[in-house]
């Protein structure tokens, strides 16, 4: 097994279950409110433990009792939380989760301790990035933090997995030909191509844009629809197991965790992908965001069935 790194965020979400999402100036009642650890990153490093992955994470948290949660939920679950940097200037991360009875999701996040998760800090933590082989990022820390991360990691010769979510406006043209591994879902890889698409046809078109800038792989969840994957070499649609979603909250980080766990066990990528698919179709089953990820044994379950 080798050694995933994620670098990224920690909040507490706040989940407000109600029948359907309001419209602007529309009041609605909600049916059940909770509070359950996520933050992509902290998704994305408690899926990968789970599902049996080597995973340290470095992130930020504030000295309150929602970061000492993250922290003691992550660890539980067999992440290196040692090196978690915990400010007195900025709460831990938060975020408003807002699930329909259909399982579709709103987010509003508001960062906080996450934006501490900087240049400095990885500075001072270049050993994790030594000792790692995959490096695993997303969008919801400082830009400067990841694209400091992306180049150190490319210096150490490390495979740099990013999900661009929350997706920006655009990125570096450089920080492009330095991934491996990119894995937007398909409106974050339309924003990313600056353009609009709901084909199949129109995803690979948009994958293709991006390996001409220079990544090597795009991976783009799709939903309901699956999975695709597109190199210079191939294109394939991994199809979607059918269930009946609940909640899709954290479904994503699920999958790129998931993802990240099979590559490092050496796995074919077309068996890494569908082994992500497997996680990810049962994460949509439940409810939350850490709660909602399924173990090594259940995801071993549905894998033996899609590949049957």
């Amino acid at each position: 097994m080798k050694k995933i790194l994620v670098i990224g965020s920690l909040n507490m979400d706040m989940v407000i279950e109600m029948k359907r999402m309001p419209i602007v100036g529309e009041t609605v009642l909600g049916t059940k409110m909770t509070y359950v650890p996520g933050g992509k990153g902290a998704n994305q490093a408690y899926a990968a433990a789970r599902l049996g992955g080597d995973v340290k994470m470095l992130g930020c948290i504030g000295e309150d009792d929602f970061g000492r949660t993250q922290k003691s939920n992550l660890a539980k679950c067999g992440v290196d939380t040692d090196d978690f940097k915990q400010t007195g200037t900025q709460g831990t991360g938060m975020a408003s989760i807002y699930v329909d009875e259909c399982g579709d999701n709103t987010v509003v996040v508001v960062p906080g301790a996450n934006m501490e998760c900087n240049v400095s800090y990885l500075k001072k933590n270049d050993e994790a990035l030594q000792e790692c082989d995959y490096v695993i990022l997303q969008m919801e820390i400082c830009c400067d933090a990841i694209y400091y991360a992306i180049s150190r990691a490319r210096e150490l010769g490390k495979t740099i997995i990013l999900n661009p979510a929350p997706v920006p406006d655009s990125l570096p043209d450089e920080i492009f030909s330095m991934l491996d591994y990119i894995t937007p879902n398909e409106s974050e890889l339309m924003k990313l191509c600056g353009k609009e698409g709901e084909s199949v046809e129109d995803y690979v078109e948009g994958a293709r844009q991006l390996l001409e800038k220079g990544v090597k792989n795009v991976l783009v969840t799709l939903g309901k629809k699956g999975a695709l994957f597109v190199n210079k070499e191939t294109e394939e649609l991994f199809p979607a197991r059918k269930v009946s979603a609940v909640d899709t909250t954290a479904a994503g980080d699920c999958f790129n965790g998931a993802f990240a766990v099979a590559l490092a066990e050496g796995r074919e990528l077309s068996e890494a992908v569908m082994f992500a698919n497997a996680a990810s179709s049962i994460a949509v089953t439940r409810n939350g965001a850490q709660t909602s990820i399924p173990t090594r044994e259940e995801t071993d379950e549905v894998l033996a069935e899609l590949l049957a």
